[in-house]
């Protein structure tokens, strides 16, 4: 795997130390794990599904957590007795995992719900009013804006 030194980033530009800590961390994702399997839909515009096959979890031994633009889902197995069971062929996996996942800006998980072995985390990218592109109306005439603010 080639890797690339995002060190002059940090360097030389001032405030885009996020986007080369975003870069850093992708390419340390492409080595992890991909246990369990999962899936990202976009649904809508600004909706979003994330879809974990985790068969032979419980609700109970899962936690879904976010904390600073990052979504981090965890799955501890209680412990069962598998000693007294004879397993011919063991393909189901049901060993712990903890995976995240980095949240764009404003994205917020709104739902979650466990269903015949997936589970469906839902979000939704809600942008502040203040930050929405908005229409400026130009006005006609002869008065300056300085004018209309002394008025």
């Amino acid at each position: 795997m080639r890797t690339f030194d995002f060190t002059p980033l940090y360097r030389s530009a001032i405030g885009f130390d996020r986007i080369a800590q975003l870069f850093d961390e992708a390419q340390r994702a492409e080595s992890l794990p991909s246990y369990p399997p999962y899936n990202i839909e976009l649904m809508a515009e600004d909706k979003y599904l994330i879809t974990m096959a985790i068969a032979g979890f419980d609700q109970s031994e899962l936690e879904i957590e976010t904390e600073d633009e990052k979504l981090k889902i965890v799955g501890r197995k209680k412990l069962k007795d598998d000693a007294k069971r004879t397993f011919l062929h063991r393909g189901i996996a049901t060993r712990d995992f903890e995976h995240r996942f980095q949240l764009a800006d404003h994205v917020k998980v709104v739902g979650a719900r466990l269903d015949n072995g997936l589970l469906n985390i839902e979000l939704v990218r809600e942008i502040p009013e203040a930050l929405k592109p908005r229409k400026i109306q130009i006005e006609g005439g002869n008065v300056t804006f300085l004018e209309r603010q002394a008025a």
